[in-house]
């Protein structure tokens, strides 16, 4: 029998701080291949690129370069077709040069995306069709990449849509649906492209130049360091994603797009303090914390999943002085040689840093790799002092503390993870204390067995949801596929998408824990179960089960 106990519903400053930030970030994230490609592009063809004129290995491949990278002379190239604008010289003399993909995809594409997104989030399709016309007004009517403006106004014009269309919600004729829809939304679009060209235009380039100052009076003085002091913590507490992608992510792309690189990107994103902790904790750590440290070493460093090391600072919370200690160091490093990354390093894995690193040029690569092992050791030794300092008093008191800190870590989030359960299981396992059978539940007793709830709904359509349909719920649909694959049963999809996205055609939805009420409200009529670990739970092979009793009683 599956017992639960009562929550403390979140709230406060800290809950809201973390879903602005969510929401920030469900507007980045989802778009990070375009950033990737963009960043990719202009690696390879501007002129300091890998194949540009300038190019630091002599791999100069023309005209490709000056026709993708932008600003190669039409005349004299004469390839047919491709777009040409009035291009200026260092001199002031002009010539028809290509416009190329970076310039436009840093204008246009990036932002639009970004922008639908928001608007999808807030209104759907519609809402993010509606949020692309208004921000298009915004980016015309401003002179630097729009990526604060499309963040804001996206949501903006989604939420004024759907305010548009409560006042005449069951109010249109039949057959005039389609009319209305259609001719309002793109009423509303043209009014805000309007608004955003001449208001809201020169609102946001007042805003970002005045973040631009303050970035610049933090390198004029040499502070940026000072940043750790407060992103560290905040990335323990999870409140990073709002100043992360509300002000380092578009502050860091114009950057980029000015000198092909920015510091902003490694502030954050550098995975050298948490590597550094883990490393502290292997070799001086106690009980579950020491025991699963030098796993959580390769899904942080090489993964990239930085939610991993928090648990261990929560156990020990002194040693978030060592993470602001290492992260300080780390811009410390990449300011003093002037390192960066030329597009945003997502998840901040090793790999990702590797090739976000590489565009700028292999010094700026070594100067990126030193900030992260600087990071990394100042970490580990002031890490080490606190835990060695403390180390007889908490081998005395080790017991449920780690689990309590891996609760905790999930409570700051707001929820479960699939990188958490694995951890919690790995304590476990070390500690001999409990399994996750225990948090895993099939909600309203539907796989409770072959005579329940599931044995009179055909299960063809399984679906992982989670809060962002991209990370831990494709894993667990990876591994419940595998098994199904592996069973031999054939017709039977299984797939992963946002909880937001869910329409109601799924058979059975699995999500974990803390969301599972918000995926029954989104679709009711769907089979729920409700797991604590996306990677390893038993729940898989009752779902496994029920689909093979199905397909034998065909």
């Amino acid at each position: 029998m599956t017992t639960t106990s009562a929550t403390k519903k979140p709230g406060g400053a800290r809950i809201a701080v973390q879903r602005f930030g969510t929401f920030l970030s469900g507007m980045i994230m989802p778009n990070i291949a375009a950033f990737i490609a963009w960043g990719f592009i202009t690696m390879l063809f501007i002129p300091a690129g890998f194949f540009g004129a300038n190019s630091p290995f002599g791999w100069h491949w023309s005209p490709v370069a000056e026709i993708l990278g932008g600003g190669g002379d039409a005349a004299v190239i004469n390839w047919p077709g491709a777009m040409t604008a009035l291009t200026a010289t260092e001199d002031g003399t002009t010539y028809q040069g290509y416009v190329g993909l970076v310039s436009v995809m840093i204008t246009y594409l990036l932002p639009l995306l970004i922008a639908n997104t928001g608007g999808r989030i807030v209104y759907g399709a519609r809402g993010g069709v509606v949020a692309t016309i208004a921000v298009m007004g915004v980016i015309v009517g401003t002179n630097i990449p729009m990526f604060l403006g499309a963040m804001i106004m996206g949501p903006l014009a989604a939420w004024i849509t759907k305010q548009m269309d409560r006042l005449w919600d069951g109010k249109i004729r039949p057959g005039f649906e389609m009319l209305v829809n259609n001719f309002s939304a793109g009423i509303l679009g043209m009014v805000l492209a309007i608004v955003g060209f001449f208001a809201f235009g020169p609102v946001f380039l007042g805003i970002s130049a005045v973040l631009g100052s303050i970035v610049a009076f933090l390198v004029q003085f040499n502070l940026l360091p000072v940043l750790s002091i407060i992103v560290e913590p905040a990335k323990v507490l999870f409140l990073n994603n709002a100043i992360n992608h509300g002000v380092f992510t578009p502050l860091g792309i114009e950057q980029a797009a000015e000198s092909g690189k920015s510091i902003l990107f490694l502030i954050e994103a550098n995975p050298g303090p948490g590597l550094g902790l883990l490393l502290a904790f292997t070799f001086f750590g106690v009980g579950a914390a020491k025991a699963s440290a030098p796993g959580a070493i390769i899904i942080q460093f090489l993964g990239g999943i930085h939610e991993i090391y928090f648990p261990y600072a929560l156990a020990k919370p002194m040693t978030i002085l060592a993470l602001i200690a290492g992260g300080a160091s780390g811009v410390a490093t990449n300011m003093i040689f002037q390192g960066g990354l030329a597009f945003p390093a997502a998840p901040g894995s090793i790999i990702a840093v590797t090739v976000a690193a590489i565009g700028a040029g292999p010094a700026n690569l070594l100067v990126v790799y030193l900030s992260v092992v600087v990071a990394a050791v100042v970490t580990f030794l002031v890490a080490g002092v606190i835990l060695r300092a403390s180390r007889k008093r908490d081998q005395e008191a080790e017991g449920d503390s780690f689990a309590a800190a891996i609760d905790q870590t999930a409570a700051n989030k707001g929820k479960e993870s699939s990188t958490l359960g694995a951890l919690r299981t790995r304590a476990a396992g070390t500690t001999g204390a409990g399994t996750t059978e225990a948090a895993d539940r099939d909600v309203d007793g539907a796989l409770g067995g072959l005579g329940g709830g599931v044995a009179t709904k055909q299960l063809n359509n399984i679906v992982f949801a989670c809060d962002a349909g991209m990370g831990s719920s494709a894993m667990g649909a990876s591994v419940l596929r595998n098994k199904i694959k592996k069973a031999g049963l054939d017709g039977v999809t299984v797939t992963n998408q946002a909880i937001a996205n869910l329409d109601g055609s799924a058979d059975l939805v699995i999500t974990q824990n803390q969301l599972t009420d918000r995926a029954k409200a989104q679709s009711p009529d769907s089979v729920h179960v409700s797991v604590d670990n996306f990677m390893n739970s038993p729940k898989y092979d009752e779902v496994v089960e029920m689909v093979r009793a199905q397909h034998d009683a065909k």
